[in-house]
């Protein structure tokens, strides 16, 4: 396991020779041993591709490489941190909700509007959220940061979940992501709340969500 949580704030990090994490920038905490951190303009493992997507939705900043051998404990901002672990699934999590994640994991980015049409389209511009989501798949673990605690709720194709947009942190499995509207566009327009949207989850998985509406 190379995450483990110390407390809802802060996780300590595994580092073990020839092998890379990558972490938020102003994530570590405090390190013990021969650990390096050196900036990664090309965001992980996603390459031009992933670092054209956070630059479009504005989330420009780059990760860092960590690599060499020692412990790292990593926090930002005082955020609660939660750790999920892939076993060869994808996981779909906002870049600036990420803390730090292992570098077997292949990182992508993908357009909300793949899976939502124009309601996906609808969902970044409105409520605030990002239009592009990054995507982590394969084996191993990931620390997510989130408003006042985070809560998995599963999915399973009898029971599709319904998200407040702003409430969502991260989703993994074989999953829909749709996003209706209770009201009318004229009475949408300004409203980023549960009232007004609704993100319905369907499939097989489970869906992260945080305490708190605010963004980080």
């Amino acid at each position: 396991m190379t995450f483990r949580e110390i407390n809802s704030k802060m996780v300590e990090a595994t580092v073990l020779p020839g092998q890379r994490l990558f972490s938020q920038r102003g994530a570590m905490l405090a390190y013990r041993g021969e650990v390096s951190f050196t900036p990664n303009m090309q965001s992980g493992q996603g390459g031009v591709m992933s670092m054209i997507g956070r630059r479009v939705a504005g989330e420009a900043t780059p990760l860092m490489t960590v690599e060499g051998s020692g412990t790292v404990l990593f926090g930002h901002g005082g955020h609660h941190v939660q750790v999920i672990n892939l076993a060869g699934d994808t996981l779909y999590v906002e870049a600036d909700r990420l803390l730090a994640f292992e570098g077997t994991l292949q990182q992508g980015t993908m357009f909300l509007g793949a899976q939502g049409g124009v309601m996906g389209m609808v969902r970044g511009q409105v409520t605030g959220q990002g239009l592009f989501t990054t995507t982590l798949k394969g084996q191993g673990a990931v620390a997510v940061m989130a408003h006042g605690g985070v809560f998995e709720i599963p999915i399973t194709p009898q029971r599709p979940v319904h998200v407040d947009p702003q409430a969502y942190v991260a989703h993994h499995g074989d999953v829909r992501n749709k996003l209706s509207t209770a009201l009318g566009w004229r009475d949408m327009v300004g409203r980023g709340s549960g009232e007004a949207f609704q993100l319905e989850l369907s499939g097989n998985g489970a869906v992260y969500v945080q305490a708190s509406e605010d963004k980080l």
